[in-house]
């Protein structure tokens, strides 16, 4: 019993910034942080789900639009001081590698790092103004080191976010701030099950996975809560791949 009341108030006092909140990981993310005690600002793109996360959660919540450079960043130093950082937003745009366009690159990698960073960086000033330390988790995927097919830009974009968790993780540790990454394997998100509906795509990757199955937002949720705690106090610089024993294989 003293575990289970000391989980529920495991981020009380707490305040987290997530991106992506609306949907797929960074929505069950908010609804695991609030649940465990935390003041959770939620940054999303939609304002329908932002109205919807809220009345689940008391959540607070800021929309704009992370391919927007300068809207990102005033609304990264809107939401401080936070304690805690998930920088969960990410897209896909499916294409085959010689006809991935500029355009679909440039976006991928404008949301996916280069919002990250942006948000990151006003996250981590005022972490260092405050003397107050702090944790940051970038949710990235086994894709960031396993080429799939129709997915260019997006392995690219997460290749760029695990390289970047390292070298925020080297600068920031003097700061008392830990940076780490997730890498799950495909997570049943509405944006998963769009790219990964049909049969004959998933069941190759289901094949290689000897858990068999695809990974359940929450359980991303637990692995980026286990990361923002003091049980991982001395745990940086990490890629923790979440993947049912894919890379085992």
């Amino acid at each position: 019993m003293t575990d289970t009341i000391d989980r529920n108030r495991e981020f009380a006092g707490k305040t987290v910034l997530v991106t992506g909140a609306g949907k797929g990981i960074g929505h069950a993310t908010v609804h695991l942080l609030i649940e465990r005690g935390a003041r959770v600002v939620a940054l999303s793109r939609s304002a329908a789900d932002l109205v919807q996360l809220k009345e689940e959660t008391g959540c607070e919540t800021i929309a704009v639009d992370l391919a927007n450079a300068d809207a990102t960043r005033e609304a990264a130093r809107g939401a401080q001081p936070v304690d805690l950082l998930v920088n969960c937003a990410g897209i896909a745009q499916l294409q085959p590698f010689l006809e991935t366009t500029a355009e679909a690159f440039d976006l991928t990698m404008n949301v996916n790092v280069r919002a990250a960073m942006i948000v990151a960086q006003e996250c981590a000033k005022s972490m260092i103004a405050r003397n107050a330390g702090g944790a940051i988790v970038n949710v990235s995927s086994l894709s960031a080191t396993v080429g799939l097919p129709l997915h260019a830009a997006y392995c690219a974009s997460k290749g760029g976010l695990d390289a970047m968790t390292r070298v925020m993780a080297v600068e920031l540790g003097r700061h008392g701030i830990r940076v780490n990454a997730v890498n799950p394997v495909v997570t049943m998100t509405p944006m998963a099950e769009r790219a990964w509906s049909d049969p004959v795509k998933s069941g190759p990757m289901l094949a290689r996975i000897p858990l068999n199955r695809f990974v359940q937002p929450v359980e991303v949720a637990r692995s980026i809560a286990y990361l923002l705690s003091d049980d991982s106090s001395m745990v940086s610089g990490v890629s923790l791949a979440i993947d049912g024993g894919f890379q085992a294989g």
